[in-house]
């Protein structure tokens, strides 16, 4: 229970602080946090997309100061996921299910649920658009833009008697939706905490000891990344269907991610290749010998930004470095 004490304890002071401050988007955002963290409650959604929509089922409880996640896709084949604190397992068709060690579970929820929002002030505006209804309940209306213009935007409905998010545009550049989270269905009772705990009880996938995440010296560097972006980790490995090596930088906000893919150019390779798929972005871009590729959740024109500065560091005795051993 004690580690789950401090950081409510933390939350609130952080919440007092940005009331204190007259942001009264922020401080609604850090209820959020702190909603999404401690209380029990079940939210059926649906994740809008251009050409979808899927429905979802997630659920959350504290048991025994342990955080518990379940989420449910509700068609097509059954897939699942499940956290029991720091372990995260999958259930998925066609595979063996597994668990990993995660504070996170890889799902189509709201990056902004779990995130940093004394980190993400640096980089966004917190804006209040007042109040509106949705799922049937009262919720706060805010927006969460991009200081610098060079990422996409949110607007939240945040109920205002939970403190949780209800509703998530994601929004691109021009403010046209990209994806919209919408709750259907919001419940915060004591039963789910009973319908939870049989997930303490049940015995669940062996978890898979996944190679250690190293950050390589490259031979190259990206230049020019928007402020608040910082490289998570380097890695270096071949693709799984064509076996070609690539060289790679992962770069998160704390909101959205992006990385940045190097190999050798060859017959096959585009160039000046641009694609957007909803909130995903693919820019590849050859200089010399080296193919260039962006793909993250980032606007076309920042992935062309990104790309187009990578430089390569030359040693004393070549004028260009090869760029895959």
């Amino acid at each position: 229970m004690k580690p789950f004490l401090i950081g409510a304890i933390a939350l609130i002071g952080l919440f007092n602080n940005a009331s204190a401050q007259g942001n009264p988007a922020e401080a609604l955002l850090y209820k959020m946090s702190l909603a999404t963290a401690q209380l029990d409650y079940e939210l059926s959604y649906i994740l809008v997309r251009k050409n979808s929509i899927e429905p979802l089922r997630y659920r959350h409880a504290l048991i025994d100061g342990t955080s518990f996640g379940q989420l449910m896709y509700l068609t097509g084949p059954a897939r699942e996921a499940i956290r029991r604190g720091n372990e995260v397992s999958y259930f998925e068709p066609g595979i063996e299910p597994f668990t990993v060690i995660s504070k996170r579970m890889v799902v189509p929820l709201p990056s902004i649920m779990h995130s940093d929002v004394r980190y993400l002030s640096t980089q966004y505006d917190f804006l209040p658009l007042g109040r509106s209804r949705e799922a049937g309940l009262e919720c706060d209306v805010i927006r969460v833009s991009s200081k610098d213009g060079e990422r996409y935007s949110y607007v939240l409905w945040i109920d205002k008697k939970s403190s949780l998010l209800v509703r998530a545009d994601l929004l691109d550049r021009d403010g046209e939706p990209i994806e919209q989270f919408r709750t259907l269905s919001l419940l915060v009772s004591p039963v789910i905490t009973k319908t939870m705990t049989q997930l303490a009880e049940i015995e669940l996938p062996l978890v898979v000891q996944l190679p250690k995440k190293k950050n390589l010296d490259l031979s190259w560097r990206v230049d020019e990344v928007p402020d608040g972006f910082k490289p998570v980790f380097s890695n270096r490995h071949r693709l799984f269907v064509t076996e070609r090596p690539v060289e790679s930088i992962l770069f998160s906000d704390g909101l959205f991610s992006f990385s940045v893919y190097l190999s050798k150019a060859d017959d096959l390779s585009v160039r000046g290749q641009l694609v957007r798929k909803g909130r995903k972005t693919l820019h590849s871009h050859v200089i010399g010998n080296a193919e260039i590729t962006v793909v993250g959740d980032i606007p076309p024109s920042t992935a062309k930004k990104v790309a187009e500065s990578v430089s390569f560091i030359k040693n004393e005795n070549e004028d260009v470095l090869d760029v895959i051993p």
